[in-house]
């Protein structure tokens, strides 16, 4: 029986707002991918972004120009060759493994050699705001142990001093969004490591970042909009520390996996990120985050309303994904 595919664009609301250095969204905007066989469902989410070029529109025909391929039985790595990285490819190469996962009866985690699952420690982020606000965003999550604080503006050192000052004991993530410059990295660089910053994610806008390679780094430096598949990675030994993974911008879970090992090899720390999405975009991004340097799988924290079921989370750890939810 020919695999079947229905696409469906949803909304979930974002409990307030959510800010970063290239605007503010409301609710998060996803594509849940459905391949149906033989009874058993497989489902992916992917979140498009706009910084790469996506719309919703665009995303869903993407997926709906694979119709005919998924349903003849492409394979994961054939969809590899088949479609470029982003968003599309990630909600079809989910859906997949997780419909594997179903007809075959063994779970994703096994597939892919995640044996000891455990929780993890995810990042919880702090939208851009004025030093005042994002204080307070910190104060009301100091208990957490590691905070992501969005920056990139023209007061970041303010926005550091605060932050730091309310949460004074929690590991911290910087997520400039490609929002500092030649000018001031060596300064808010210096500043971040005295303030004890753990990391800091894409400073400056990918593809001109070559002073990475000419100056120290106090603090390790992560790329994020710089890095999407494992083709990507030779390029950037010297200029980054660490790469931020994310389904979305790797066209899902079996790139990601390359990505990832690929990343080991060379050397570079390992970050699993994610868009502000579901737990069903983040169930996957789970498993891949096994043994991660950093994790920040925080989205369904952000939303209003969630899926049913999700993700567990206590606090700031994230449990591995029933299979009831994906894989």
């Amino acid at each position: 029986m020919a695999r079947v595919i229905s696409v469906e664009a949803e909304r979930f609301p974002i409990a307030g707002s959510f800010t970063i250095s290239r605007g503010s969204k409301t609710e998060a905007e996803v594509i849940t991918c459905a391949i149906s066989e033989n009874g058993h469902t497989g489902r992916g989410e992917c979140v498009p972004y706009k910084r790469y070029g996506e719309t919703m529109d665009g995303v869903s025909e993407a997926i709906e120009a694979m119709r005919e391929r998924i349903a003849g039985g492409i394979s994961r790595s054939a969809l590899l060759d088949a479609m470029p990285a982003g968003a599309a490819r990630n909600a079809i190469d989910c859906a997949l493994w997780d419909l594997e996962a179903k007809i075959r009866g063994i779970p994703v985690a096994t597939a892919i050699g995640a044996i000891s699952l455990g929780a993890l420690e995810t990042a919880y982020t702090l939208s851009l705001g004025e030093p005042e606000a994002m204080a307070a965003q910190a104060r009301a999550n100091a208990a957490r142990p590691l905070l992501k604080v969005k920056i990139g503006g023209n007061n970041d050192i303010a926005l550091i001093r605060a932050v730091r000052q309310a949460a004074p004991d929690s590991r911290i993530i910087l997520d400039a969004n490609e929002g500092w410059t030649d000018d001031n990295i060596v300064a808010n660089l210096a500043f971040a490591a005295e303030q004890g910053i753990s990391l800091i994610e894409q400073p400056l806008p990918a593809g001109h970042d070559e002073i990475l390679r000419h100056i120290t780094h106090p603090v390790p430096i992560c790329a994020d909009e710089s890095v999407h598949e494992a083709e990507n990675l030779e390029g950037l030994v010297g200029l980054y520390d660490a790469v931020n993974i994310k389904l979305d911008k790797s066209g899902g879970l079996t790139a990601a996996l390359l990505l990832r090992d690929r990343a080991r090899e060379l050397g570079f720390g390992v970050m699993v990120g994610c868009m502000v999405g579901t737990s069903l975009a983040m169930a996957p991004a789970v498993l891949l985050a096994q043994g991660a340097d950093f994790v920040d799988l925080d989205g369904p924290l952000l939303l209003a309303r969630d899926r049913v079921p999700g993700l567990v989370y206590q606090g700031s750890l994230v449990s591995p994904p029933d299979t009831a939810l994906w894989g």
